[in-house]
């Protein structure tokens, strides 16, 4: 990659709009809108100014349109960055794209923009992976946490830790060059300490991936039951659209059907199944077989039955969802229709009682849910884990460091602890970047839109 290159795209998302921000970015950023630019002499304007002026073709008016200045370094990517902000016509849009190629500017690739803000030192790589996260965010918890992390609560965490393990790394090392006069320098038991205290920290980010991952990706959450008891006419209910097709005819939901709904800050995945029951017809087979899948990825699992039902059968199904060992809640649908005896026998199963048809007692639903699933209560600004890549490094770090605490207790000679050491500290680094490989560059940045 040649970042000499000065690099444009669109910033904002394609399709007609108000307006449309093309981004520039490279040594000569400025001067290349210069040439295409009637207005005021933009390479003798301060950094973040705004100026309005035409684009033109030669004598052929493109568009009027206001340049942003970012002079280098005080840019998203540390060099000169020009934003023009034109009207959000496709045709002009990529009429000024044109021009500025024209005149030598590049094509970006995916992500380019953030990647060379890393690569310039505007921030680490886990910080760059959360502008994605960001841009991602479809709630106020997931939100949160990529902000959070972008402002460097991860990376400044890890970064307390590699310092610490590079002190003990350097004083091993010193040992190796006096390896003849058997002298130490790193004090075993204080490296068992803070290998210890190290790993506790470890064990904490690994254990909040769990809750990180569900807060980034929403919560899985699968509706079951029988046939007919009105799975399909919740969902709707719940995201107040017809979503599901409802009818009369027992099997109508042959395959999952997913949508999200925003509550109390957290995204919920509702998944909406075909009905369990014995069949013949092969295609309701299939999605009773899906339907099955679903619920062992879900992180809670709404069982729906009907006034129609005995609490046997209820029962029955309930010792069945014991075994996937998955947090359940039985819903009864078409309360309405219950009689108190019968409502008094389902309320020893512990059950919240609704009518999907009549949107009788969704909104206490709702409560229930973010009660089921705990997290209305969790502290965003505390560091949670919610990038795989991340989590399998720490994972490594964490097996490499008690290879160390195990050949601290045994006579083993100074190089291979230092050796574990280093590997501990690549892990880490490939975290923040300090390690990194062109593929691996690649593979994070090209899942970025074009224009960040």
């Amino acid at each position: 990659m040649n970042n000499q290159d000065t690099i444009i795209a669109l910033s904002t998302p394609s399709g007609s709009g108000a307006i449309g921000v093309i981004r520039l970015s490279g040594p000569e950023a400025i001067s290349l809108t210069n040439t295409v630019f009637a207005g005021k002499d933009l390479e003798k304007q301060a950094s973040h100014t705004l100026h309005f002026g035409l684009v033109k073709d030669g004598d052929h008016i493109v568009d009027e349109v206001v340049a942003g200045l970012f002079v280098a370094p005080k840019s998203y990517t540390k060099e000169n960055v020009v934003e023009i902000s034109c009207h959000g016509s496709n045709y002009i849009i990529q009429q000024i794209i044109n021009l500025l190629i024209s005149k030598g500017a590049r094509a970006a690739k995916p992500g380019e923009f953030t990647l060379r803000a890393f690569l310039n030192g505007a921030f680490d790589l886990s910080q760059a992976e959360a502008v994605a996260d960001l841009i991602a965010s479809n709630s106020k918890a997931s939100h949160d946490v990529a902000m959070q992390q972008m402002r460097g609560g991860f990376a400044n965490e890890l970064k307390g830790l590699r310092e610490q393990l590079i002190h003990f790394a350097s004083m091993i090392e010193l040992e190796l060059d006096f390896a003849e006069e058997d002298v130490e320098f790193a004090n075993r038991e204080q490296l068992k300490n803070l290998v210890n205290k190290i790993n506790y920290v470890l064990q904490r980010l690994i254990s909040s991936f769990e809750m990180g991952n569900v807060i980034k990706n929403g919560v899985p959450i699968v509706i079951a039951g029988k046939p007919n008891v009105g799975k399909s006419t919740l969902l709707n209910a719940l995201l107040n659209e017809e979503r599901a097709i409802v009818s009369d005819i027992a099997g109508t939901t042959r395959d999952t059907i997913e949508d999200e709904l925003t509550i109390g800050g957290i995204v919920f995945r509702f998944i909406d199944t075909a009905g369990i029951r014995d069949t013949a017809d092969i295609i309701e087979a299939l999605g009773v077989e899906r339907t099955l899948e679903k619920m062992k990825q879900a992180k809670l699992i709404i069982y729906m039955a009907d006034a129609a039902q005995s609490i046997s059968e209820i029962e029955e199904q309930v010792r069945g969802l014991e075994q996937l060992a998955i947090p359940y809640l039985i819903l009864v649908n078409k309360a309405d229709l219950i009689a108190d005896a019968q409502r008094k026998a389902f309320e020893a199963l512990n059950v919240v009682f609704i009518s999907a048809k009549e949107k009788q007692g969704i909104d206490e639903l709702k409560t229930t849910l973010l009660e089921q699933v705990n997290l209305h209560h969790i502290n965003t600004s505390e560091t949670l884990v919610t990038n795989i890549r991340h989590v399998e490094a720490l994972k490594q770090t964490e097996h490499a460091l008690q290879r160390v605490l195990a050949n601290v207790d045994n006579p083993v000679t100074s190089d291979f602890l230092a050796m574990d050491i280093k590997q501990a500290l690549h892990y880490l680094g490939e975290i923040t970047g300090t390690v990194t490989t062109d593929d691996l560059l690649e593979n994070i940045f090209t899942k970025f839109c074009i224009g960040k």
